[in-house]
């Protein structure tokens, strides 16, 4: 074999294509690069290197993405298009290799070395050839894919390298194949690898024919029966029998005589009928027409049930079903008042949010209960997709109209109590955004004529009464948000849970267990020390498998004893049911210390209570935080010793203290991220104790934003953060004084349990926190001329060091 070296060459890289030697292929060239590379090639009539990229997805090759070898070719024909790319018509040459890139600026420039194959001929590759030629005349007349003709070209040529060139040309092969046969240089192993790929195409075209033949066969079948039954229908007909297609369409009819519907309804079902009546009933369009049909006729369009507008009644049902929710009552009492003086009124949209286990979905099912209609509900959770809501067009293969009719059509009424569960849990994708197809649903101005893809009519859903529930608002979209009627559910009370357990989950797991009354007595002790000690959530679910689990071990036992046994559990006999209790009642600090404060948190499952450590170290000024602190919560806490700074000739520090200490602020709990604004007081009040040495009140639990001059300002989730409160023994609480008027939402048993301090200044704060013998220490804390003074001189003061950059948290749950 010989080769010859190139002068530098052009280099285009082809995409999904292998060019051969002696073939002439059309290219539409668009790429900057491979423009120049053709125009240079024009220059002098130079050659141009043709080699195929491994990935045709890339736009930009580099010398790792393209093949070694290739095939060196020359420009036949070139023609430049109005909107930018060029059309050339390349011919290969021969085999070429590439030897070195000498420039990739405006185009790829190579060395290339030229790939000469064997000339001599050997017996055995001449019966190999004629091997070759037999298969391939069987493969064109296989595949019909490939001119006749080239048979005759094929078999004319004596060239075995140009043979096996022109074939795999032919040949439906993957991209990797053929690069593999442009890389094989010996003629006689080339036209062996092309001689297995025609055998193995022969072989599937084989069975794809045999395939072809037997679906024909088939279909001739199928219209043969086909003509049969046509030929017996109209025998029948003669005969006076019935035709079912046609008694189909008149049940059709006779249904939509019958229906109450609008008459824009009507009309398009009739259209729709008229249109059946001139299809055949075989035809797969019919089948569409049909199934439009039978859902335009099943959809309750008018049908209503009757409202039992009964408050009494229906007070004693919402009663019965929940424990506590009094607002939530109260808002279902005034609409049925209200439904009952109008006599017609739009549908409330109610969203219930509230913390896990609450109570949110069974509340719907109670609302239709009170109010005498259907429910139906539909899980919202993972939604991603806007045809889940307005259906699918019919253009669609099995098309269906969206969950909102279909639950309709279930309830079979216009004005079901309709929840739609977990709205706050609905995702966006590429085919689409649910919450934005909620929008007509939800809003009582449009949901009168809610158009489904699939019905293509309006459906008034005015009359439904829709309830939604979610845990969190943040991620219910704004203009959603607006449609509805925002209720909170805040998590139960202590007494409240005790009231459940007693009253609907102890004779609900005792009747899923088998067990009778007189079997099992369930002390309030018992009941309380599972509520305290054993779960700690805002709603039952956790004391609801608490209470399972004592009724199967007490199951145990009267299985054991016999069925007249009767097993009392009480307060000391629990551990011995459920082990060793999983939380520590009263979460509430043993002893007064120096840089530890209690503070209060919200997060989606209600109220916690939060510590806060500070530390002071000597240093140069820094300030470290930790405990996966977010952005807000940082900057409070650097808020906060910017106060402290700035007051400290009053609190009794040295007058450049900061210079010679650092503070290391720390929240426990350091793998829950944690953020918000109302731990302001907190940090601050634990700043103080630890730079000052007095220890913070361990009965005082505190939240509330700080700001530079030291005022406290409003916080959210008072309510739920009362009950942490309260759950972890805390008697005591610093509020914001702009809170004073959530103080009537928290529950009267819980108000009577705890004192609420409501505060302005962080200095009232620090006078009601910090355990100080020295009354001349909170005199001059609470004097405001020093609050003046301080400010006067404050120019006269050392510049502050800036402090040190810190970290910054990332946070994913609020839990401020």
């Amino acid at each position: 074999m010989k080769s010859q070296l190139i002068n530098p060459v052009p280099l285009l890289a082809l995409r999904e294509l292998v060019v051969f030697p002696q073939q002439v292929v059309p290219l539409f060239v668009g790429r900057e690069k491979s423009v120049r590379a053709i125009e240079e090639s024009q220059k002098e009539n130079k050659y141009i290197m043709l080699a195929a990229q491994k990935d045709a997805r890339t736009s930009n090759p580099q010398q790792k993405d393209i093949y070694t070898i290739g095939t060196l070719g020359e420009v036949v024909q070139l023609i430049r298009l109005a909107d930018g790319p060029i059309k050339v018509l390349v011919e290969g040459k021969t085999r070429a290799r590439i030897k070195r890139y000498v420039s990739e600026d405006e185009f790829m420039l190579v060395d290339v070395e030229e790939i000469l194959p064997p000339q001599e001929v050997s017996t055995e590759l001449k019966a190999l050839m004629r091997s070759v030629n037999a298969t391939f005349d069987q493969y064109v007349k296989l595949g019909k894919k490939v001119n006749p003709e080239m048979i005759v070209q094929v078999n004319a040529i004596e060239d075995p390298s140009r043979l096996a060139d022109t074939i795999v040309v032919q040949l439906n092969i993957k991209l990797e194949d053929k690069q593999d046969i442009l890389e094989t240089v010996d003629p006689m192993e080339r036209l062996e690898k092309i001689l297995g790929h025609m055998k193995s195409e022969i072989e599937i075209l084989q069975v794809e024919k045999r395939i072809r033949n037997r679906v024909k066969k088939q279909m001739e079948k199928t219209q043969k029966e086909y003509y049969l039954n046509e030929q017996m229908r109209a025998i029948q007909k003669e005969l006076g029998e019935k035709d079912d297609f046609r008694n189909e369409i008149q049940e059709l009819e006779d249904k939509l005589k019958s229906k109450d519907m609008p008459d824009d309804a009507r009309d398009k079902t009739e259209k729709e009928i008229r249109k059946l009546k001139m299809m055949s009933p075989m035809s797969a369009e019919a089948t569409v027409v049909r199934n439009y049909v039978d859902w335009m006729l099943a959809l309750p369009w008018n049908e209503v049930s009757e409202d039992e507008i009964d408050i009494a009644r229906a007070r004693e049902v919402l009663e019965e079903d929940h424990y506590g929710l009094e607002k939530i009552k109260e808002r279902i009492l005034e609409y049925l008042a209200v439904q009952k003086l109008v006599g017609k009124m739009k549908g409330p949209i109610l969203c219930l949010v509230g913390p896990p286990g609450v109570g949110k979905t069974s509340l719907g099912k109670s609302v239709a209960k009170a109010t005498g209609r259907k429910f139906v509900r539909v899980a919202l959770g993972g939604v991603r997709d806007e045809a889940e809501i307005r259906g699918h067009r019919r253009t669609y293969i099995g098309a269906l109209p969206g969950k909102i009719i279909q639950s309709l059509k279930k309830a079979g009424t216009s004005n079901p109590v309709f929840l739609l569960d977990e709205v706050d849990k609905m995702s966006t994708d590429f085919r689409g955004d649910p919450s934005a197809a909620l929008l007509e649903v939800l809003d009582p101005e449009q949901n009168d004529t809610f158009n489904d893809h699939y019905l293509d009519c309006d459906y008034d859903l005015s009359k439904v009464m829709f309830i939604t529930t979610a845990n969190t608002l943040h991620t219910i979209p704004q203009p959603l948000m607006d449609r509805m009627e925002i209720l909170r559910l805040s998590g139960y009370t202590e007494l409240e849970k005790l009231n459940i357990a007693k009253k609907y989950l102890f004779d609900k797991q005792l009747q899923e267990n088998g067990l009778k009354p007189a079997n099992v007595i369930m002390e309030d002790g018992a009941l309380t020390e599972v509520i305290r000690r054993y779960t700690r959530e805002s709603g039952v679910r956790n004391l609801e498998r608490e209470i399972a689990t004592l009724c199967r071990k007490a199951a145990v036992e009267v299985v054991g004893k016999g069925m007249d046994h009767t097993v009392r559990i009480d307060a000391p006999s629990v551990p011995r049911y459920l082990g060793q209790p999983k939380f520590r009642y009263g979460k509430g600090e043993e002893e007064s210390q120096v840089g530890l404060t209690t503070g209060l948190a919200w997060t989606e499952k209600g109220g916690e209570l939060l510590v806060i450590e500070v530390s002071v170290l000597p240093g140069k000024g820094r300030l470290q935080i930790t405990g996966k602190l977010g952005e807000v919560m940082q900057e409070s806490a650097r808020a906060a010793l910017s106060y402290v700074r700035s007051r400290a000739s009053v609190l009794g520090l040295p007058k450049y203290f900061y210079d010679k200490v650092d503070l290391h602020v720390h929240v426990p709990e350091g793998a829950i991220p944690k953020d918000g604004p109302s731990a302001g007081i907190t940090m601050a009040t634990s700043i103080v104790s630890s730079l000052t040495g007095i220890p913070v009140d361990k009965n005082v639990a505190m939240t509330g934003e700080i700001t530079l001059r030291g005022n406290v300002l409003p916080i959210g989730g008072l309510k739920e953060k009362a009950l942490a409160a309260h759950r972890g023994g805390i008697r005591r609480i610093v509020i914001p004084k702009d809170n004073e008027n959530d103080i009537e939402e928290i529950p009267l048993t819980v108000r009577a349990d705890l004192e609420f301090i409501p505060v302005s200044h962080i200095d009232e704060v620090l006078f009601e926190a910090l355990v100080c013998e020295d009354a001349k220490f909170f005199d001059q804390l609470l004097d405001k001329k020093v609050v003046r003074d301080e400010l006067l001189f404050a120019e006269e003061k050392k510049p502050v060091q800036e402090e040190s950059q810190l970290e910054k948290g990332t946070a994913s749950i609020v839990t401020h």
